[in-house]
């Protein structure tokens, strides 16, 4: 598709951010961003891979507080298995990643603002996402899943009555399965991982529903917590998002992920980062090398 590029806008200086008490880190962007206008009239902000190898930074847009994905450590780096994945990226582009602390909720609007480049950000594929952003290969698989604690623990959810709330995420594909096909149950909604964390500790929900990997990892790593409902609607995707129309850039990221098959790469970041937690009994049924089924057709 053609486009015309319109003007450029200047980015800050990449900032250096202290790692607070909450675990938040945010960055600024020496990068710059082009904003265009395609044949149908609709505009789009992004920086084409030209454009990001010329400038030498790519900026790449990650949980801060969802571990073992996305998170910054006690010496104040990114860590996790969408940030392994991340600094391949860097490698293999030749440039530096400037990381840019990302909640569920603003994921698809920092790539519509040309804030960041990437998100690597245990995006689920949605065919209601894929109308703003494009999505890249698929590197895992993903279904929901419930945490409640032992004290009651719910198995399906028609056990939650008038008088309960679930904790979700906002911006999160539970939210949006839980409002369209089960509007009966109140939800009690939060901005961040940390926060839904904290919420079910503190007994404000009677469950946690999340993607499936989070709360087994959640359930794993804190006693007193289960899994009664390990997957719940329709077996999705995690994988890599850019802005719409960034082709360029979108074109590289389903050739890398190819790439990255013959070694076996997405096994190695899942043992590297997620057998910690998950155990190996779960690495073949989450990991995909690439593309997985989907690799011979990229988006």
């Amino acid at each position: 598709m053609r486009r015309t590029k319109w003007f450029a806008i200047s980015f800050l200086a990449a900032l250096g951010v202290t790692l607070a008490g909450c675990g938040q880190v945010s960055a600024g962007s020496a990068a710059q961003a082009a904003e265009t206008t395609d044949d149908q009239g609709s505009k789009a902000v992004y920086r084409t891979l030209d454009e990001i190898k010329s400038d030498g930074t790519v900026n790449i847009g990650v949980f801060s507080d969802k571990n073992p994905f996305g998170y910054v450590d006690e010496n104040g780096a990114y860590q996790g298995y969408d940030v392994y994945f991340a600094e391949r990226i860097g490698q293999d582009l030749g440039v530096k990643i400037n990381y840019v602390s990302t909640e569920a909720a603003n994921r698809v609007e920092y790539l519509e603002t040309g804030k960041v480049d990437i998100v690597l950000a245990n995006f689920t594929v949605t065919k209601e996402r894929a109308e703003k952003v494009d999505f890249a290969l698929p590197y895992m698989n993903v279904a929901l899943g419930v945490v409640s604690p032992d004290s009651r623990v719910i198995t399906d959810l028609s056990e939650i009555t008038a008088d309960d709330e679930v904790i979700v995420i906002s911006g999160t594909t539970a939210e949006t399965y839980l409002t369209e096909n089960n509007p009966e149950i109140k939800l009690q909604k939060y901005d961040t991982y940390a926060n839904a964390k904290n919420a079910i500790e503190n007994g404000n929900g009677v469950a946690w529903a999340n993607d499936n990997t989070e709360v087994i990892a959640f359930a794993l790593q804190n006693p007193g917590y289960t899994v009664g409902i390990p997957s719940l609607g329709s077996q999705d995707t995690i994988a890599p998002a850019v802005s719409k129309g960034n082709t360029t850039l979108l074109d590289w990221i389903n050739d890398e992920i190819r790439a990255l098959a013959d070694e076996q790469f997405f096994h190695k970041d899942y043992e590297a980062t997620l057998v910690d937690t998950y155990g190996l009994d779960y690495e073949e049924s989450l990991v995909l090398e690439g593309g997985g089924a989907a690799a011979t057709a990229a988006p």
